[in-house]
């Protein structure tokens, strides 16, 4: 293979092989770059995650020393409850992402066994970060992606030392901890709490704090859950966010969240034993609906899941991804579809259908939780403008819908490789002639990529194709 070299003057040379051309298009020239070394970037999403982990877990610690001098027992095992079992999921996360148990480390496993582990986890992350650089060191392995720009893609590819290589294993492992974080330990913790704040008719200082931070830490989830979604079905791209996609994604995230906890708390308050029936619900439909999908195309399990498991412990780690991934859903929009058939256990298509139904069905359930705490609330908000609150709450639930469609439409990183985007859906739906569907405007949309298929580089080069983990979420930041 020829090669053309072009001098840039910077520090990473640039050098493009020659014009590649696919075999169905072979009118079209797209050369290859190659870029010598990839820039290592901060562990940002490291450092966030054991922030947001060691601020809850002490706040929740002075909650508990609280609850203790007032003699609320009650509170208090439920706070435990909600601060221990994240943490003790966090540690073992951790643990099974870098193979501690075959090692031989005494001090790593107990300092986990001390639920200091996330601390010793971003130390060595931040170890390994500034002291990359130092010393020229030979790559591992030559990742390979597609650039997307105005003009299309370009198919790049660029060498991925042993220092970047560690730092994608720590920032693969914090992501999982942040979702397992977020949605087992966070969200419960902020139901509880101001479930208690409401029923005490009482805010403590040391409370609002810890709500705080876990309306914080369940919004980070989330936005982690969007990105490493978006990653995954475009992992042939180099996914890039902008500063305002992650505005868009927190105001969305956010509102979303508080909205959706606000209204299952309210509605507890009024009907204690009717809730519990609409959560249970959602937690089963969520929980049995990949796996029925799985049954109905009678797939097999995935193989290479994980090399060290066997048929047994592949479906265990199943069943807890799944119950994972309702636990999510439960109060906001995953922003994935699980595919228990793939290896990467994630639905690759874009269907716009589901999509719309999950947030239909929502916020009609959103309505109807706050209309029955409106109907059956108690004389505790005699001084509040229950008609206001109620108005506030679902308009908040819209501007979270609106915020959604404005990401989609014009701030998701990949946009321009949706065959349809927001914008044409709604046209299909809203602007039928006679009320009489079109042939090409079906609802269940999938993606179709604008821009000509990637390269082979792995036919090229004569390589296994690397699907990196090397993106941390705040490479934009």
């Amino acid at each position: 293979m020829t090669m053309a070299v072009k001098c840039e003057g910077t520090e990473n040379d640039i050098f493009e092989y020659q014009q590649y051309q696919p075999s169905h298009k072979p009118a079209s020239n797209r050369p290859i770059v190659v870029v010598n070394h990839s820039s290592i970037h901060p562990p940002f999403g490291v450092v966030i995650t054991t922030v947001l982990y060691c601020a809850e877990f002490v706040s929740a610690a002075v909650l508990c020393s609280m609850y203790h001098k007032t003699d609320d027992q009650f509170w208090l095992g439920l706070t435990i409850t909600f601060m221990l079992v994240p943490s003790v999921l966090t540690q073992l996360t951790l643990t099974f992402v870098h193979r501690d148990l075959g090692r031989d480390r005494p001090l790593v496993l107990l300092l986990h066994l001390l639920q200091m582990g996330p601390i010793l986890r971003c130390v060595e992350a931040l170890m390994v970060y500034f002291q990359a650089g130092r010393e020229e060191e030979p790559y591992v392995t030559i990742s390979r992606k597609i650039r997307l720009s105005m003009g299309g893609g370009t198919p790049t590819e660029w060498e991925v030392s042993h220092s970047e290589r560690k730092l994608a294993a720590h920032r693969n492992a914090f992501k999982r901890t942040a979702v397992i974080q977020a949605f087992l330990g966070s969200t419960p913790q902020l139901t509880l709490q101001l479930y208690a704040t409401i029923q005490e008719k009482y805010m403590p200082y040391t409370r609002v704090v810890l709500m705080g931070i876990t309306l914080v830490s369940i919004t980070y989830g989330a936005l982690v859950c969007s990105v490493l979604a978006i990653q995954i079905k475009y992992d042939d791209y180099k996914v890039r966010l902008r500063p305002a996609a992650y505005l868009c994604m927190v105001l969305w995230r956010g509102l979303e969240i508080a909205t959706r906890v606000a209204a299952l708390v309210l509605c507890s308050t009024a009907l204690t034993y009717w809730v519990a029936p609409a959560v249970l619900g959602n937690l089963a439909f969520f929980l049995l609906l990949p796996w029925a999908e799985f049954w109905t195309r009678k797939a097999s399990l995935p193989e290479n899941l994980e090399k060290d498991l066997s048929k047994v412990g592949t479906t265990v780690v199943l069943c807890l991804v799944t119950l994972l991934y309702a636990c999510i859903n439960i109060f906001c929009w995953s922003a994935v579809e699980l595919d228990l058939a793939h290896r990467d256990l994630i639905e690759k298509r874009q269907r716009w259908g589901r999509l719309a139904a999950y947030y239909s069905v929502r916020l009609a359930e959103n309505i109807v939780l706050v209309v029955l705490w409106y109907f059956f609330r108690s004389d505790y908000y005699e001084h509040v403008c229950a008609p206001m609150l109620v108005l506030q709450l679902i308009v908040c639930y819209a501007l979270a819908v609106l915020f959604m469609l404005l990401f989609y439409q014009y701030c998701h990183p990949c946009r321009r490789l949706f065959g349809r985007n927001v914008e044409d859906c709604l046209r299909c739906v809203c602007c039928r002639p006679d009320g009489a569907a079109q042939p090409h405007a079906e609802v269940s949309l999938t993606l179709t990529p604008q821009v000509p298929p990637p390269p082979d580089l792995t036919s090229q080069l004569g390589l296994d194709r690397e699907t990196d983990i090397l993106d941390d979420i705040t490479d934009a930041a």
